[in-house]
């Protein structure tokens, strides 16, 4: 179904909208800025658009993190260039940068009026006191990120107009009622198939191996086979929570904490207020008056052309004129200000709401507060146990000798490889991502420095022994060699009595003819279909896949349920009924539509692409992760640099 999909949407409407596009060109131009055979800045140049060197591992550093959380454990930057990240975004930003050149040279644009209104939705660049948007934050906050008010500024005006397009296009596209009756038909085609039985009884077993045919075995499967090389290590630990355990925590350490944080722990009292500003006393007496009344303040500000600043549930510190938090905060719920001189000019002040504040006590916090000197006095122990150790270990004294002058104890772990696993693939505790990283870059009898191991906690290892990367002898896999070995070899004799029999039923013999000649019987399941063959548990999901890959009168083979081989024919196809091919063709037209419209924007960049020709540079792409760009030499592998850029044809 997906291939009549994309056969359907390179069909007349993918031509219409490449056909604007083209008309477009033909009507605005395209100059030929690439007559140049590579960058001079950037790592991907589209038209009058450049990916800088930052940009590109600004995003890349963004691939990696999403990665790194879908994986669960750091990826560094080789491991993934290794995995082909650095390809795979450089092929979607010339896709991006491609489609927002396109549109802008045909005149899609967002209007400065239409792009400072979005930039002031994003709630990221709002001051959380005044809640307006905030031009200096806005600022930091892009900052932060690695980008400039120029660069998200275009990123964000492209985005817009892709919007535009999108909507444009989308607004009333639906997708034909005959297309999406192909998919009901396919989707609800019912099948008949028979099939019997071979199973282990059927066949001759196989005779036990001898040693010479495991040793083969073993040599054909030594990839799976090879145990993958280990260390046994000693390992000094300085935790927070072992140095914690038995630290006293006294009456004069708790009250001196409280009062350092009874401020930040006490809730302050808030309130939810208006302030509407007034040009003169006249005009904020009768602001008073009109609100006294209880006229609603949005009302009033509107007829005076103001704009009244309303705070929820603030603090008196949140109020940014200092007079006006006064005199505000010393109204009763309810209640409206007479003229009030701010320090930003007149205003008139109405209460909606009051939330006492309420001041803790450190008996409220005490538990708290012992966790927390506990903590901090934990962290201390560990930096001075760290500081021992180093002093020993720096002058002299082995690893052992250093922990025991330090006080803390040396463990020795493993064998474990480096995915934390012990000989038998259980995982070995006390290891962790860091500690094993750092123990498999030294060499035996190496050891590290003091590391940071996260979490305030920190490790020193040492390699006693490495444990090379090699083949079990026979003699201690021998059993469970000989049970794969001959479950394999029956699985092979159990195939060719299936596809001997299955030959006899392709020349003509029935079904049940053949199945009795072999002891077996005749089995038949009817009216399978695509919306329902997941619930069908007669057929093993080898079976059902190839039921429906075949033809009507087809014979075939596919695992069954159990420990068996199934030869099967397909007996019928038949079409749905007219209600239910109705119903679904109508249920499924939504995501026939969205399919098609999906595909309809890749064919739209792809175009973007071929007209604009996107000049790509990996050279500069691997240069601005830090790696050296690579060329490939004859023998296919990498040799010296490679600095010329890549343009689309």
């Amino acid at each position: 179904m997906l291939a009549a999909i994309r056969r359907f949407a390179k069909s007349w409407f993918a031509a219409v909208l490449i056909g604007l596009l083209i008309v477009s060109f033909a009507i605005f131009g395209i100059s030929d800025v690439f007559k140049h055979g590579g960058l001079t800045d950037g790592v991907i140049k589209a038209g009058s658009r450049t990916v800088s060197l930052a940009d590109f591992k600004r995003e890349f550093d963004g691939y990696r993190k999403q990665a790194e959380q879908q994986v669960g454990q750091p990826v560094s930057t080789e491991v993934a260039v290794e995995n082909g990240l650095d390809k795979r975004l450089l092929n979607e930003l010339a896709d991006r940068e491609a489609l927002a050149e396109l549109l802008h040279r045909i005149g899609i644009i967002p209007s400065d009026t239409l792009l400072r209104a979005e930039l002031r939705k994003i709630p990221a660049f709002f001051n959380s006191v005044s809640g307006q948007f905030d031009k200096k934050l806005y600022v930091q906050r892009l900052g932060e990120n690695g980008l400039t008010p120029a660069s998200f500024e275009r990123s964000l005006s492209s985005e817009i107009a892709q919007s535009h397009m999108v909507s444009a296009i989308q607004n009333g596209f639906v997708a034909p009622r005959a297309y999406s009756a192909m998919g009901a038909i396919f989707g609800l085609e019912a099948r008949d198939v028979g099939y019997f039985v071979i199973d282990p009884r059927m066949v001759p077993p196989p005779a036990l191996p001898t040693d010479a045919q495991l040793t083969q075995f073993m040599k054909e499967h030594a990839a799976q086979l090879t145990r993958p090389e280990q260390r046994i290590l000693t390992v000094v630990s300085f935790s927070p929570a072992l140095a914690g355990a038995s630290i006293p925590v006294t009456q004069a350490d708790l009250e001196k904490r409280f009062q350092f944080r009874k401020d930040t722990l006490s809730q302050a009292e808030t309130r939810s207020l208006v302030q509407i500003p007034a040009k003169d006393a006249a005009a904020a007496t009768a602001i008073a008056a009109r609100l006294a009344k209880g006229e609603a303040p949005a009302a009033v500000a509107k007829s005076l052309g103001v704009d009244p600043i309303v705070y929820e549930n603030k603090p008196k510190t949140a109020v940014v004129d200092h007079r006006v938090a006064e005199a505000a905060f010393a109204l009763p719920a309810g209640q409206v200000s007479g003229p009030i001189q701010g320090d930003l000019g007149l205003a008139v002040v109405k209460v909606l709401a009051v939330t006492p504040g309420h001041a803790v006590t450190l008996e409220d916090i005490r538990p708290q507060l012992e966790a927390e000197v506990r903590k901090d006095a934990a962290a201390e122990k560990v930096y001075e146990l760290t500081q021992a150790y180093d002093d020993a270990h720096s002058g002299g004294a082995s690893l052992a000798e250093s922990a025991q002058k330090a006080g803390v104890p040396a463990v020795t772990l493993g064998p474990v490889g480096k995915d934390g696993r012990g000989a038998k693939g259980e995982p070995v505790p006390g290891v962790s991502q860091k500690l094993l990283d750092a123990a498999f870059a030294l060499p035996q009898g190496g050891e590290s420095e003091v590391e940071e191991a996260g979490a305030g906690e920190y490790f020193a290892v040492r390699v006693d022994r490495v444990i090379p990367a090699a083949m079990p002898p026979l003699a201690e896999i021998k059993p469970l060699l000989t049970r794969v070995w001959m479950q394999q070899e029956m699985v092979r004799r159990l195939q060719a009595r299936a596809d001997e029999l299955a030959a006899r039923v392709t020349k003509g013999e029935t079904l049940e003819a053949v199945a009795s000649s072999a002891g077996a019987k005749v089995a038949r399941v009817v009216g399978l279909d695509r919306q329902s063959v997941g619930q069908s548990q007669s057929l093993s999901r080898d079976a059902l896949g190839k039921v429906f890959s075949v033809k009507t009168g087809e014979v075939f083979t596919a695992q069954d349920t159990s420990f068996g081989i199934i030869v099967a024919k397909l007996e019928g196809v038949r079409a749905p009924s007219g209600p239910n091919l109705a119903r679904l063709t109508e249920d499924t037209r939504p995501q026939m539509t969205r399919s098609l419209f999906t595909e309809l924007g890749e064919s739209a960049q792809k175009a973007a692409r071929a007209q604009v020709k996107v000049i790509i540079d990996p050279a500069r792409a691997r240069s601005a992760l830090g790696l050296e760009p690579l060329e490939t030499g004859k023998d296919g592998k990498s040799a010296k640099p490679k600095a010329k850029a890549e343009t689309d044809q």
